[in-house]
């Protein structure tokens, strides 16, 4: 994890110090060194069957498979521990090497994970670097000191040579060359993947703040539509008591010379409270729900006798639009006509800017108990989920103040539709 100055503040990556280890990683480190064990004693067992000995003598064979445990064992806790684990395992491969075990393959392959997981894992860089850099000084000490010991000892026989070089330097070279190249490898793959895992936990810190923010700006959004959603419907509200006003007013000044005037006007006050009810339910839970989501279009009251106005506006663009009208015209809730105004607009502003279409279809539904309005087109459907844009959610918002459904989906073959079902008939009356 890495440390910030200030909450909300970045962190200071160049402090970061890796998490220890999952529950899964420790279990494969388990497996790893089982599987490296298994390894090192099969490889004991080997080269004393065939006399291949690394050293040309070797103790017992007992002896021999337990330094092949000793030696693989600690790995078990790798990257819980690396640099206890890094020292343990140094010192124990160089004590298997003064006792001239017959397999120096494995130990050899225990070490490099050693060090490999001191530089990957360790959280203190400072002890991860110094650790392996102590680890390989002694190493290239031991080494050092075979060396010597080799090229004082009783010569080699080496046979027919054909290479350029004399036996002895290529004998020295060869071992440099090769110690070099393994413990470079070890230390350089140990830094890569640290700094592999801090980039990682880096884009991870940096795709969190992106998310965080995008429900901050949703969430903002979100609120914004549902106000202008309230004033809308705030609009049709106010137009109801306005209505329900002059009819009961006009119902009172007849109520005593013509009673049939002033029931109808009174069942006009009665049929508008019925809607301005149901208006009011959408409008509160509107304001009482809470944001979860994205933005809707933007635009001034309407209703459904300006639909002809918004098919025209989107063939000035380029677009072949129909319109058909389905059963029979009746009166709606303003709010619902309003509602289904909106989403036609944005279905038709969407079709503009994203769906590269050529045809789109806007067909207006009167059902018995709602209005339905659909809008087809044979473009690609609608914007991508990478860039910024509301209008489907802002579309549900709007479906949903007045109980209604809204599907939005790709058609068959090709294009994207957009179908809202509005109810038209309030669910309850009035007590």
């Amino acid at each position: 994890m890495a440390t910030a100055d200030s909450a909300g503040a970045e962190p200071r990556w160049a402090e970061w110090s890796r998490p220890g280890p999952t529950p899964a990683q420790q279990r494969r480190d388990v497996v790893l060194a089982v599987g490296v064990m298994a390894g090192a004693l099969a490889m004991t067992v080997l080269v004393n069957s065939m006399g291949a000995l690394a050293f040309g003598r070797a103790p017992s064979l007992g002896e021999q498979l337990f330094w092949s445990v000793a030696v693989t064992a600690p790995l078990v806790v790798r990257r819980r521990f690396p640099f206890a684990v890094l020292l343990v395992v140094g010192v124990l491969f160089i004590a298997a090497q003064t006792r001239q075990i017959g397999d120096n393959f494995v130990p050899s392959v225990a070490l490099f994970a050693a060090i490999y997981t001191s530089g990957a894992w360790e959280r203190s860089r400072v002890l991860a670097r110094w650790s392996r850099i102590g680890v390989i000084v002694a190493m290239f000490a031991w080494l050092g000191f075979n060396l010597v010991r080799f090229l004082i000892g009783p010569p080699q026989d080496y046979g027919d040579v054909t290479g350029p070089l004399d036996p002895v330097l290529a004998s020295v070279l060869y071992g440099l060359g090769f110690n070099v190249l393994y413990f470079l490898s070890a230390y350089v793959i140990g830094d890569t993947a640290w700094v592999s895992a801090r980039r990682r936990a880096e884009l991870e810190h940096r795709a969190e703040q992106l998310r965080r923010s995008q429900e901050q700006n949703t969430r903002g959004a979100l609120v914004a539509e549902r106000m202008r959603i309230a004033r809308d419907l705030h609009d049709v509200v106010a137009h109801h008591v306005s209505v329900m006003g002059i009819q009961a007013g006009a119902a009172r000044r007849v109520l005593d010379t013509d009673r049939e005037l002033a029931r109808s006007a009174l069942l006009m006050v009665e049929q508008t409270a019925r809607g301005s009810i149901a208006e009011l339910r959408g409008l509160l839970g509107v304001l009482r729900a809470e944001p979860t989501a994205e933005d809707a279009p933007d635009g001034e009251l309407a209703a459904l006798d300006r639909l002809p106005d918004l098919v025209a506006t989107a063939r000035s663009a380029g677009l072949e639009v129909a319109h058909q009208t389905y059963g029979e015209p009746r009166p709606v809730p303003d709010g619902v006509a309003l509602s289904a105004y909106r989403v036609v607009q944005e279905a038709l502003t969407n079709v503009v800017k994203h769906a590269a279409a050529h045809r789109v279809d806007v067909r207006v539904r009167y059902l018995d108990r709602a209005l339905e309005v659909e809008i087809a087109d044979d473009g690609r459907g609608p914007v991508p989920a990478t860039t910024p844009g509301f209008g489907l959610v802002g579309m549900r918002e709007r479906v949903a103040v007045h109980g209604g459904q809204l599907e939005a989906r790709p058609r068959k073959g090709k294009g994207y539709l957009v179908r809202a079902t509005l109810p038209t008939t309030a669910e309850e009356d009035l007590p």
